[in-house]
């Protein structure tokens, strides 16, 4: 498959496919029951290993005032980041406290995903426009529950509209179409909460597969100088690939609790 086009390593397929050096072929193809396919099952393995790390953290991290151990210190050190560097300086004080289930869970479900995608044989389900979008809606989801709990649902669209100390009778000419171009702010920021996350998982994979790619256009003597180079240059940018997954997991959580800071306290 990889032969054909380095965007099938990227692109969703009913197939699980594994390094499998055997001759000729180099993939094991494994077929999903329908209507299963591969983002699906990242998806589910990165929610597993929330379930599987976290729960053990929280309950060490209760059962222990001071950590021990390398292990749970970094995972205690990134929930308690998340806190004090992002949910309460966006949100607000110890009311942004609320917010963190979900910022915590967002956090960990994008890098998990992200980082899956770094596995020979996995793939990060991130780098699929309809993955990032529903997570976009979530926390669009968010930002307006936050906001109509706080503020009632008329007070909440209401506060999309900036005060502008003009002339009642141009206010009430305005209001009506910075009404408008203020929802569909709205909407466009939260588009491109989406679109962001999945143009730079989806760019970064896409580079990795083309530059394999050239070890397989590569013919006779011409194979052996192209190979060290591909793979030299795959094993840097998979460093900065891995940088980038906690990276684009940092710039989601933040612009999200900003998003929600902005609904609960309009300026």
């Amino acid at each position: 498959m990889a032969a054909h086009s380095p965007l099938d390593h990227v692109v969703d397929h009913p197939t699980l496919e594994f390094p499998w050096w055997t001759g000729p072929s180099y993939q094991k193809v494994i077929e999903l029951p329908a209507p299963f396919t591969r983002f699906m099952v990242m998806e589910a393995v990165a929610a597993l290993l929330m379930l599987a790390i976290l729960v053990p953290v929280v309950k060490h991290i209760r059962r222990h005032p001071v950590s021990k151990g390398g292990f749970f210190n970094a995972f205690e050190a990134i929930l308690l980041f998340i806190r004090d560097d992002i949910a309460r300086p966006a949100i607000g004080g110890h009311g942004a406290d609320k917010f963190l289930p979900y910022l915590w869970t967002v956090f960990f479900f994008v890098l998990f995903n992200n980082l899956l995608g770094m596995i020979p044989g996995f793939a990060s389900a991130t780098g699929n426009i309809n993955v990032t979008g529903v997570l976009a809606v979530s926390t669009l989801a968010v930002v307006v529950g936050a906001g109509v709990k706080e503020y009632g649902v008329k007070k909440f669209f209401t506060n999309l509209v900036p005060h502008v100390d003009v002339p009642w009778p141009l206010n009430y000419a305005f209001w009506p179409l910075m009404f408008v171009i203020e929802l569909v702010g709205l909407l466009i920021k939260h588009l491109v909460l989406a679109v962001r996350l999945f143009a730079n998982m989806f760019a970064g994979h896409v580079v990795l597969a083309v530059i394999l790619g050239f070890i397989l256009a590569a013919q006779g003597w011409l194979f052996w100088v192209v190979m060290p180079a591909s793979i030299a240059g795959v094993v840097a940018l998979s460093l900065l690939e891995l940088f980038v997954a906690f990276l684009q997991a940092y710039i989601f959580t933040f612009l999200s609790a900003l998003f929600i800071g902005a609904s609960v306290h309009p300026h």
